[in-house]
C-alpha cells in the first residue's frame, strides 16, 4: 500500500451546542489538515496522485466553504441572526467539532474522487482528530 498526505491549513470559527466548557461559545482555530490519499499500485508517473491535483481539489474546496467560516451546528439559535448580518457560515448537520470537521472533509475528498484513507484535523498545535473507514 503506498500512501501520500497533504497537509493545508484555514482558519475557522465555531462553538458547540450542548457543551459546558469553554467551546460553547464563538471562538476560532487556525486549522491544520492532514489527507491521507492511498493505492495499491502507482500511476503512469510513479505517483498514487499529484500533491497538486489534491491542492486544486481539496484546496479549492476547504478554501470556498470552510475558510473564514463560522462552522455552526444548522439548529444553532444563532445561526440565521448572523446569516442575516452577513457572516460566512457554514450549517453542518451536527456539532461542528473536530472530528465532525473530520468527517465532513473525508467525505468531500471521497466525493471528489480522491481515494481518501484517512483525514486527520489539528484544532490546536497539540488537539487533532482523525476520521478513517475502518480498516
Amino acid at each position: 500500500m503506498f500512501r501520500v498526505t497533504k497537509e493545508i491549513h484555514f482558519c475557522y470559527g465555531h462553538r458547540l451546542m450542548n457543551y459546558d466548557g469553554k467551546c460553547r461559545y464563538f471562538h476560532g482555530h487556525n486549522g491544520k489538515v492532514e489527507v491521507e490519499i492511498s493505492a495499491q499500485t502507482l500511476d503512469a508517473k510513479g505517483m498514487v496522485r499529484d500533491f497538486t491535483e489534491i491542492k486544486d481539489i481539496l484546496y479549492t474546496w476547504i478554501d470556498k466553504t470552510l475558510d473564514h467560516r463560522m462552522l455552526l451546528n444548522k439548529k444553532d439559535p444563532l445561526k440565521e441572526t448572523l446569516e442575516k448580518a452577513g457572516e460566512p457560515v457554514y450549517a453542518m448537520e451536527e456539532n461542528p467539532t473536530a472530528e465532525n470537521i473530520a468527517k465532513l472533509i473525508y467525505d468531500t475528498a471521497q466525493a471528489k474522487g480522491l481515494a481518501v484513507s484517512s483525514v486527520t484535523l489539528w484544532e490546536t498545535p497539540n488537539s487533532f482528530a482523525t476520521y478513517c473507514e475502518k480498516r
